[in-house]
Formats: structure tokens, sequence, C-alpha cells
């Protein structure tokens, strides 16, 4: 029993999550370990619904790995001691608002295009080193219309070295042409899902659907756990990482982050340098200047972080 001149005691716990059960480590206010335990994951066990504060974990400590070794409890005590020193400080996403109905979709129409890339490139490498007939009728063709031609094949005995060919060459170019259809109707969705939720962020300059889209999701639906605008450009990987050491002083470029986001900036900076005569100028001038193409194109996608993120901010909190 707990007297009230007691001291109320801190626990932080470190969860590694799956699919049908989470295992959790216990801190004391010393970051003594309490114990460690499995639990199902049904509702009772949701965090934030219990008013508990929550901290987000990016990545394991690689180091940490290598001397302890990987596994469940591992991992969440990994975690618990990562908020517990402080090192983990961001907010979770929160997951309930238009961006997290644009995230499930973005999810669909990216496995859709890779899907669709990877039928493409297994027809190029059919006819490559197929029957020699079959090259010349699709020589000099453009993708689409080899997809049109192949899907209308007539494949004969698909148990001979052409038949079979054809065959597959049909079921491909079909599969591309389905996978075409679904994203096609993914666009109906998004796209006007997309311009109600950020309607001024889809108005600037470069940016379309599925660059909105991508900068949304990495902002979630409660942009304000990233603070400002130098911790959203950290988190889309735009910022210069420090690698000093000794009297040298110098910075790399920061690999890591939110990979989508950043290829999000990057077609912002690419469009821009085509059609905005700003953009232009300011990487000739950045070059005559010695840096290099790809220092000045970090720096551009780092300014357009640095433009879009009050418009992230502004937007997003009000779809919750």
């Amino acid at each position: 029993m707990t007297t009230m001149t007691e001291p109320r005691r801190r626990v932080t716990g470190g969860v590694d999550t799956h699919r049908d059960v989470h295992v959790v480590c216990a801190l004391d206010d010393r970051g003594a370990e309490l114990g460690v335990a499995s639990f199902p994951t049904t509702p009772a066990g949701y965090l934030q619904a219990q008013g508990v504060v929550v901290v987000e974990i990016s990545c394991p400590n690689r180091q940490r790995r290598r001397s302890h070794g990987k596994s469940d409890p591992v991992d969440a005590i990994a975690a618990a001691t990562a908020v517990f020193s402080g090192d983990a400080t961001i907010e979770p996403k929160a997951r309930s608002g238009n961006v997290e109905a644009i995230r499930a979709l973005r999810t669909a129409d990216r496995s859709a295009r890779h899907a669709r890339i990877k039928a493409l490139n297994q027809m190029r490498a059919l006819l490559l080193t197929g029957p020699e007939g079959l090259r010349e009728q699709f020589r000099d063709t453009t993708p689409w219309r080899m997809v049109h031609t192949a899907a209308r094949l007539r494949p004969g005995d698909p148990t001979s070295p052409v038949g079979s060919t054809k065959f597959t060459l049909r079921l491909l170019a079909r599969r591309v042409l389905e996978l075409e259809a679904e994203m096609k109707e993914l666009k109906v969705v998004l796209k006007p899902l997309v311009a109600a939720t950020a309607p001024e962020l889809v108005a600037r300059h470069g940016l379309g659907t599925e660059t909105a889209g991508a900068l949304l999701v990495a902002a979630g639906d409660n942009p304000d756990r990233l603070r400002d605008e130098r911790a959203f450009a950290h988190y889309c990987g735009t910022s210069p990482i420090d690698a000093s050491s000794g009297t040298v002083v110098r910075k790399r470029l920061n690999r890591g982050g939110n990979r989508h986001a950043n290829e999000a900036l990057w077609r912002i900076v690419m469009v821009r340098l085509v059609s905005d005569p700003r953009t232009r100028a300011y990487m000739e001038r950045r070059v005559k200047e010695g840096k290099s193409k790809q220092e000045t194109i970090r720096c551009l996608k780092r300014y357009v972080a640095r433009e879009l993120y009050p418009v992230l901010a502004q937007t997003a909190p009000c779809n919750r």
C-alpha cells in the first residue's frame, strides 16, 4: 500500500512490438530493470488510449545489438533504455485523420508501381533471350506498345519454346494492364483527398499528388511532434551531419531519415531546376563557387523542407 507521504515511482517501459504479442521491459526511476513480460496485442493494451506518454524509437542501437545479440527481450530492454536516457524523444504519429487514409492508399499505389516495373523488366528480359522471331516482332517498340501487343498474343503450344515465351509475355502484359487500372483507381481517390487535406501544399510550385502525399505521410496527422522545420529537415534526411574529428571540421550528407520524404523533396527540386529561374540561378551560382551538384541539390532540398514545413504544420492538424 502507498501512503500519502510516499513519492510516486516513475516507471519507464520499452516495447518490442509484434503482430500477436508485445514484449515489454519495465525500468524503475533509477534505470534498474523491474522485469520483462509478454502481452497479447488486444485493445486493452493500447498505451495512448490509457493516457500513457508514448515515445517512438526510430531504430535500434547497432552497437548494443552486436554485443548483446538480437531477441525480443533484448530489443524491449534497449527501447526502455533509450527512452530512460533521453535518446528517444519523438512523439509517434497520431494516425487519426486524413493523412492516415493517404498513407494506406499510398501503400497500395507504391506496391502497384513496383510490381508494374518488375513485370515490364521481366518482359524485356524474355524478349532479349527469347526466340529470334519474337525479338524481331518487338524490336524498337515502346513499352506501352510492347504491353498491348503482348496482351493480344496467341501462344499456341505453351510447352514449346516459342509458345511458352508467348504465353508468359501475355500473362505479364495483362498483369501490367491490371496494375495500370489499379493505379488509375487509386489516383481517383488520392488526388482529391490530398488536395482537400493540404490545398496550399499542392498549390506550391513543383508539388503534385505524389510528392505532397509523401510529405504529408512523413509529417503525420500531428506534425507538431517534429517541433520545427529543423527537426522536419533532419527527419527527411536533408540536414547535414557533423563528421568532425580533431582539427578537421566538416559535415557530410545525411543518408538516414524518411527516404520517401527525401525522394519527394528531390523530385520537387528537379522540377524547379527545370521550370523555376531562381532555382536554376542558385544552382549555377553555387557550382561556380565550387560546390558539387550533389551538395547543391542537398542544399535545395533543405530550403524546400524549410519552406514547406509551416504549410504542413498549419494544414494537417485541421484534419484530426
